[in-house]
């Protein structure tokens, strides 16, 4: 039996594609100078993920092992037109923002290597949940990455909202520096990409250690004071 909860904590945390697999760097890193550019790629790797998930999981008992991966990627790649032409159509801005980073999802070796270590082996349910999750966790190592960097390199954060939630956005933009503040321009270039990557990955793995220890301390016996019987007659 499946169980969910692991499922979840291993796409969100324990195996998190970006912090752990360290797969799919090129676009998050390409692409995450801002948090509309960090959710919009985000949202997308996110449908296409679970999308393919679900349908190799259906097919899984009919596709041989000998052509499973050529179907495979043709899956992803349908769902990552699909999601293509629905950004030319409502986001067409952040669509060409975004530029090549969209079609190359197809490439995107996280969401193939879930097509292809989990979900051909799964029921839809659990791959369901698996791709989601994974999705997930990806898009909030983007966003994260998204957020730090912009805020470093230009003193606000939501900048462009509306690019992706239309007109309304536009008041999202919440500015933290003064304008007399100079950001630091090495955030926005592809360093400060791998600068905040690595910062993220090392407190992860900081946050993870402390659990271990933590754990281990649980673990150690505490023997406590044993029961004594009193025998004999009391006169």
């Amino acid at each position: 039996m499946n169980n969910y909860a692991d499922i979840s904590i291993n796409g969100l945390w324990k195996n998190n594609p970006a912090l752990v697999q360290l797969i799919g760097l090129c676009p998050l890193l390409a692409v995450s100078g801002t948090v509309v550019n960090a959710l919009g790629l985000g949202l997308a790797t996110l449908a296409v993920l679970t999308g393919s998930n679900v349908v190799v999981s259906l097919i899984r008992h009919v596709v041989s092992d000998a052509v499973k991966l050529p179907v495979f990627v043709m899956i992803i790649a349908t769902f990552t037109t699909v999601i293509e032409l629905l950004m030319q159509a409502y986001t067409y801005q952040l669509y060409q923002t975004l530029g090549i980073f969209i079609p190359l999802i197809v490439t995107n070796c996280a969401i193939l290597g879930r097509a292809d270590s989990f979900a051909c082996k799964n029921p839809v349910l659990p791959a369901l949940v698996d791709g989601f999750t994974m999705g997930l966790g990806f898009l909030g190592a983007l966003l994260a990455i998204g957020a730090v960097r912009e805020l470093l390199g230009s003193g606000a954060i939501f900048s462009n909202m509306d690019l992706l939630f239309g007109e309304p956005a536009k008041q999202w933009k919440l500015h933290i520096f003064s304008h007399q503040d100079k950001g630091f321009l090495i955030a926005v270039l592809p360093p400060g990409a791998f600068l905040v990557a690595g910062v993220l990955i090392a407190l992860k793995n900081t946050i993870d250690n402390y659990w271990k220890a933590r754990a281990r301390v649980e673990q150690v016996i505490v023997k406590g004071a044993k029961r004594v019987r009193t025998t004999g007659t009391v006169a």
